[in-house]
């Protein structure tokens, strides 16, 4: 497995995470979850599972939808200072905000890919938009999972409509954009497949840090596509970062599954979706690491 991150120039508190999370990789999983992006519920995540379980997720997910880079950066700043991990990811359109945009917005790949074009000039604003809040978390020397272009394999948000060879492209230049134009140094770039993996759209080992896929199967461990991605890159960790119902941990080593982390979504997957009993379970399962033990990484 390789032991430094993708980006040469890494800082040191994003070589430091991904060797913690490679230390602990195939024996443990870590706990994450999705917040809720809307004012005032923000936190409604969190607080359920505290309530029911007495502790919280060692990862929590962020999203810059709706253009909420402020508030996910003070968030992030803020679990980063409880000593948890910080992932974000993206719902974005190109001329659109939110998750509706993602899914209508039909771009000419042809024309993202021309420089000076009008839908070059809104991908690159979007970026820059993106890498002016990054860059905030990398002064404040946080390390980031960055999930970007999630679930591309799946043919419904803009950025997979264009097939494999344009999505690889978008990916390697939005890397090549962060990493070499706007010099962001603390991210752990994290591939994220939806359900079946297809090798054609893996974008290289020199691309990204993680792999992974989600699915929202009833209760699964995910392990076809764990085997599946082990296979395709078997150097990287890999990451259940998007499911619905959470299985008993057992089933995960039974299986030969043992993703690096598993993130359920926000809302209803959590709160109404993941039976109390299970969860109690699995947080006080000792192959599970929660934000009490990652607190002791630093």
């Amino acid at each position: 497995m390789n032991t430094a991150l993708c980006n040469k120039n890494a800082l040191p508190c994003a070589q430091r995470l991904y060797t913690r999370l490679q230390e602990v990789y195939g024996s443990r999983i870590l706990t994450a979850q999705q917040e809720f992006p809307g004012a005032g519920r923000y936190d409604q995540e969190m607080a359920y599972i505290r309530k029911i379980t007495g502790k919280l997720p060692a990862i929590r997910g962020t999203d810059f939808m709706h253009d909420d880079y402020r508030g996910a950066v003070e968030r992030s700043i803020a679990w980063h200072n409880q000593g948890g991990i910080v992932h974000i990811c993206w719902h974005t359109g190109l001329v659109g905000l939110g998750y509706t945009e993602c899914l209508e917005e039909k771009p000419d790949f042809e024309a993202l890919f021309t420089e000076g074009s009008e839908a070059r000039t809104l991908l690159l604003r979007r970026w820059n938009d993106a890498a002016d809040a990054l860059m905030q978390l990398q002064n404040a020397d946080i390390p980031v999972l960055w999930r970007p272009f999630h679930e591309f394999n799946g043919g419904w948000f803009w950025w997979g409509k264009g097939g494999s060879e344009a999505f690889i492209r978008l990916w390697r230049e939005m890397y090549a954009y962060f990493t070499e134009v706007r010099g962001l140094n603390n991210l752990i770039w994290v591939l994220g497949y939806a359900d079946e993996v297809a090798p054609d759209w893996y974008p290289g080992d020199a691309y990204c840090d993680i792999a992974g896929s989600d699915t929202y199967r009833s209760v699964t461990t995910h392990a076809a596509s764990f085997h599946a991605l082990k296979r395709l890159c078997p150097e990287k960790m890999l990451a259940f970062h998007e499911c619905g119902v959470m299985p008993e941990v057992d089933a995960f080593f039974e299986d030969g599954a043992v993703w690096l982390f598993m993130m359920p979504w926000h809302g209803k997957w959590i709160i109404e979706d993941n039976p109390p009993e299970r969860l109690q379970r699995i947080y006080s399962d000792p192959r599970i690491l929660t934000l009490d033990d990652v607190k002791r990484w630093r």
